[in-house]
C-alpha cells in the first residue's frame, strides 16, 4: 500500500488506516528505535518506544487531519525524537559507577583519568565486549540484564567480562613501557 493509500484510509476509517500503517512501518520503526537505544534501553523498553511512537505519529496525524506528505518521513522524525528523549529520560535513572569504583583488574583510573582515554582503550574491544564491559561497568547493570538484552547466557556474559578485562590489562601494561 502506498503512503497516498494510507493517507486515504486514515481519513477515512482512522482504526484500520493506523492499523494498516503499523503492520507497513513496524519493522521500519522498531530498526530505528532499536539502533537508537540498544545501548541503554531493554527489548522491552524499546517495544514500548515503538508503540508510543506511532500513538504519536497517529495524534499528530489526527490534529492535522492526516494532511501530511509522507507517512515514512513523519514516523522517521518522531521516531528519531521519541528516541532521544527514551534515552535522556534513561540516562537521568542510571545511576554511573565512579572510575575509582571499576574494579582494579582494569585500572583506569590510575593512568587514564580522562574519559576520552577510557574510551580510546574500549575501542580494543569487540563491539559484543565493549558493549557489556560499558553496561556493567558504567550503566550499572547485573549480568543476568545483560544477557537477557543480548540474546546471551548469564555465564558468557561473566566469561566476556573476565577475558574482556584482561585484555584491557594487557592493553595498559603494553602502555606503560
Amino acid at each position: 500500500m502506498t503512503d497516498n493509500e494510507l493517507l486515504l484510509l486514515l481519513k477515512a476509517d482512522p482504526k484500520n488506516g493506523l492499523t494498516e500503517v503499523v503492520m507497513q512501518y513496524n519493522t521500519y520503526v522498531m530498526k530505528i528505535a532499536y539502533l537508537r537505544l540498544s545501548g541503554a534501553c531493554t527489548i522491552e523498553d524499546i517495544e514500548e518506544a515503538v508503540s508510543d511512537i506511532f500513538l504519536k505519529f497517529f495524534r499528530f496525524g489526527c490534529k492535522n487531519n492526516f494532511e501530511i506528505s509522507s507517512v515514512k518521513a513523519v514516523l522517521s522524525v518522531i521516531a528519531a525524537r521519541h528516541c532521544i528523549d527514551v534515552f535522556r529520560k534513561k540516562a537521568q535513572k542510571i545511576k554511573a559507577v565512579p572510575i575509582e569504583e571499576l574494579p582494579d583488574e582494569i585500572g583506569v583510573y590510575e593512568k587514564y583519568p580522562s574519559d576520552s582515554a577510557v574510551t580510546d582503550i574500549l575501542k580494543n574491544l569487540n563491539d559484543t565486549d565493549r558493549r557489556i564491559i560499558v553496561r556493567r561497568y558504567f550503566f550499572g547493570q547485573k549480568s543476568k540484564e545483560i544477557a537477557k538484552d543480548l540474546n546471551m547466557k548469564t555465564s558468557a556474559v561473566d566469561t566476556r567480562i573476565s577475558r574482556a578485562l584482561v585484555k584491557l590489562r594487557k592493553i595498559m601494561e603494553e602502555d606503560d613501557r
